[in-house]
């Protein structure tokens, strides 16, 4: 309700939030109507918003530098203004995705402001980040498309969370450890040296999924792990990475030729946030299920 008593609820259809940390390409997060409200990367002390001066570049450069980069959750604020503008544009509903809350505030500074808002907003905690979240925005904004209920929205948003799959491959855990997001990894730490970790997310907290000998063997086992975790499925699948474009082409290419039901095969870097996390030469798989 409006302070003066009046409903702000508009006629039009449920309007999609997400986090920059989902990696969206420009022309979709266009064509669908969807609001972004980039998350903070922070290099010597400097603060950013990510995908504005700051590149994923620049992040990998001041990694290799050792110069301090960490990261910050938007402000409630900020989730306010975009569930602000929903209303203003006649939005029925608000439903607002957002990379896991074991991993960052961002869900809870959506939640806080949520409370706030003049139209009814439901928050939803992907429990992953990347397009393993992603995909499931954009389905969500092609369901709202169709004039469905804010429930059925956050369903849909839920439901393909919850059945996508994110796992990827770094140089090192030490920008892991660094953050403080390695959670059950942390065992590997004795032997980061001698091993190449492959970790996945799992119900929102990154763990260990397997370790391998060298970088070759990792991004095989990745090609393999996609495969298996994409067949009896129609899938949407995207291929992440930090200053390794040649290694995610390549793998794109590999998967465009194995996977049967693929419908959707993207090929993105990713931003400052994650990179701050987990440091140059990650490379990183999503499979969506449709």
């Amino acid at each position: 309700m409006a302070p003066d008593g009046s409903s702000s609820v508009g006629a039009g259809p449920v309007v999609l939030v997400t986090d920059s940390t989902a990696y969206l390409p420009a022309d979709l997060v266009a064509q669908h109507g969807i609001t972004v409200v980039p998350v903070q990367v922070v290099i010597g002390g400097t603060s950013h918003d990510e995908g504005v001066g700051v590149s994923s570049e620049s992040v990998a450069e001041a990694l290799r530098d050792w110069r301090p980069v960490t990261t910050s959750r938007p402000s409630p604020q900020a989730f306010l203004d975009a569930y602000q503008a929903a209303a203003d544009a006649g939005a029925s509903g608000v439903v607002s995705v957002h990379l896991s809350a074991d991993m960052s505030g961002t869900f809870g500074s959506a939640e806080l402001a949520a409370r706030e808002a003049l139209l009814p907003v439901r928050v939803v905690d992907s429990k992953t980040l990347g397009m393993a979240m992603g995909f499931p925005v954009l389905s969500g904004a092609e369901v709202a498309a169709r004039g469905s209920s804010l429930q059925s929205v956050a369903y849909a948003v839920s439901a393909r969370c919850a059945a996508s799959s994110a796992f990827f491959y770094v140089d090192t855990l030490e920008y892991l450890r660094r953050g403080g997001r390695i959670g059950a990894a942390a065992a590997l730490l004795g032997s980061a040296l001698s091993v190449k970790p492959l970790l996945q997310m799992t119900d929102g907290r990154i763990g260990l999924l397997e370790k391998v000998r060298t970088s070759a063997k990792a991004v095989a086992r990745l090609e393999e792990i996609a495969v298996e975790r994409a067949s009896g499925f129609e899938v949407d699948v995207a291929v992440h990475h930090l200053s390794s474009p040649d290694k995610a082409a390549l793998l794109a290419d590999r998967l465009r030729g194995r996977i049967p039901r693929l419908r959707t095969l993207l090929v993105s870097e990713v931003g400052a946030v994650v990179g701050a996390h987990v440091g140059p030469g990650m490379l990183a798989v999503a499979v969506v299920p449709v």
